[in-house]
């Protein structure tokens, strides 16, 4: 099995057993838009520098899966145009009245990356952050990341799934223990098979936080599939648990 068929098989084994969905009130599978405003100052990072280090003045950045462009946004300047790509609309919303806020010129595209690949215009630096665990069929999606880039891609994710956080709750309320892969170390060899060279960065980031515990327990209740009537209970679950870190890797390679 190669790299690209084992990271969809890690990432299969992820979907929620049959009889729990089908008690679920609505959808798990949720990435509310208050979890992707930027922050009025947004921190640095080893993946912010990754992708400014091969710009130059009035640069362009394409930012798949942007959310509201904190991956692009934190690279201007000196980048002057930025891309946005995301399947949800209210997502593209907030990415272009953020840059109309910063003076940038910009596009959007709805859909999802790489179906939309052909829509999209090359740029300077292509950006993902926080997306490839969400993508089974990896390796199609890092040739086209690859083709819309001049000069490098730029890639963060979690050192584990992101859903991996969520264990001691699956197994507190559902009895159910999930599975640890993929990893950053399984993307770097899907990579590598595509032909490219990648170099892994492994760094403590700032962490995305819910406004509020109330909205932490929300979506949290949501994901593990409970009705509104538990949404107290695993309040005081999360209350209980020690705070989640954020540890981090930049992937990135040049074109």
């Amino acid at each position: 099995m190669n790299a690209a068929d084992q990271w969809a098989k890690d990432l299969a084994a992820w979907a929620i057993p049959d009889d729990i969905m089908a008690q679920a009130p609505e959808s798990p599978w949720i990435h509310p838009a208050v979890l992707f405003q930027i922050p009025d100052t947004i921190p640095d990072s080893i993946s912010h520098q990754r992708a400014r280090e091969v710009l130059g003045p009035d640069s362009s950045v394409l930012d798949v899966g942007c959310g509201g462009g904190i991956a692009a946004f934190a690279l201007t300047p000196p980048v002057t145009y930025v891309v946005g790509v995301d399947h949800q609309a209210e997502m593209l919303e907030m990415f272009t009245r953020n840059a109309a806020e910063r003076g940038l010129r910009s596009d959007v595209v709805e859909g999802f990356f790489p179906a939309v690949a052909d829509c999209v215009p090359e740029t300077d630096v292509v950006v993902s952050h926080h997306v490839a665990y969400n993508v089974a069929d990896i390796d199609p999606f890092v040739r086209a990341l690859s083709q819309k880039a001049r000069r490098r891609v730029v890639i963060e994710m979690p050192q584990s799934h992101p859903l991996a956080s969520m264990g001691p709750a699956w197994r507190h309320f559902w009895d159910l223990e999930r599975p640890s892969g993929p990893h950053p170390e399984d993307f770097v060899q899907v990579v590598r098979d595509a032909g490219f060279s990648p170099q892994l960065e492994l760094f403590d980031g700032a962490m995305r936080r819910e406004q509020t515990p109330e909205q932490a327990a929300h979506f949290m209740r949501i994901r593990l599939c409970l009705p509104a009537s538990r949404e107290g209970e695993v309040g005081e679950f999360l209350a209980s648990q020690p705070p989640v870190t954020s540890a981090l890797a930049c992937v990135w390679w040049d074109l």
